[in-house]
């Protein structure tokens, strides 16, 4: 199993790992040993809290690692007129009669409620390399599939405003 990462993806999880091992690493061994101090530890939350706040940080280091040694690393270049990474498209769905705008992204940037959408997703391989008129069929599964026809395409760039997924 391998993601399918942009340069820019790989350049954000080495920035947060450096950040989490050089600043937040330090601070929670700090208060893992501020809250070791107060005493008991079998009834002292703030150690317990403390704790679990630093094993979360190092299991958030040991994802992002494994994300980048698995990952295959895609271009987000395409062609003016087609549908690829970072773009913004608006998606008529038949069905519905009704128009949605969605950004392309890769996996780890995904998030629905915002409408960042994965190029894994049923969407994103229904309209990816597509172009404006085009007719995609949606397939969800075996037995489920829907139409939506690409009515704008709007190149837009990685910012970095899109955040990477927590998990």
């Amino acid at each position: 199993m391998y993601d399918e990462l942009t340069e820019k993806d790989i350049q954000k999880m080495e920035e947060e790992i450096e950040h989490r091992k050089l600043v937040v690493r330090k601070q929670a061994l700090e208060d893992v040993k501020t809250a070791r101090a107060q005493g008991d530890l079998s009834e002292n939350f703030e150690y317990k809290a403390a704790k679990q706040f630093k094993n979360e940080n190092e299991r958030r280091i040991r994802y992002l690692e494994k994300m980048i040694k698995t990952a295959v690393v895609i271009s987000e270049e395409s062609a003016e007129d087609e549908v690829g990474m970072n773009n913004t498209v608006d998606v008529y769905f038949e069905d519905d009669d009704e128009t949605e705008t969605y950004k392309l992204v890769t996996t780890v940037r995904s998030n629905s409620l915002k409408n960042l959408i994965s190029r894994e997703s049923p969407l994103g391989k229904a309209i990816f390399g597509h172009k404006v008129g085009d007719r995609c069929e949606v397939v969800v599964n075996d037995s489920y599939s829907y139409f939506v026809q690409i009515r704008r395409i709007e190149n837009t760039i990685d910012d970095g405003s899109d955040a990477l997924r927590k998990f």
